[in-house]
């Protein structure tokens, strides 16, 4: 049929929230790692986040943003 298992290729999605002066840099790294030159090797897509509203607290904005102490903290440090 049109739609068999076996005409499908498995992707990865991955979503990443950055400020502004970090897109260019997360862009670059990106590429680096993922370009084999060959065709599947994936997109790119940059769409602007609105707003961020911590489901736990209900903060919006800049507070709801960032955690401290947390997971953040430690990915932060290697892009």
């Amino acid at each position: 049929s049109e739609f068999s298992e076996d005409k499908f290729v498995a992707k990865v999605k991955i979503e990443i929230v950055v400020t502004k002066e970090q897109v260019e840099a997360v862009i670059e790294k990106i590429i680096e790692e993922a370009r084999t030159g060959e065709i599947g090797d994936g997109k790119i897509f940059l769409m602007p986040v609105s707003d961020v509203i911590r489901i736990r607290t209900g903060e919006r904005g800049e507070k709801a943003e960032r955690m401290t102490g947390g997971r953040s903290d430690v990915f932060s440090t290697t892009v």
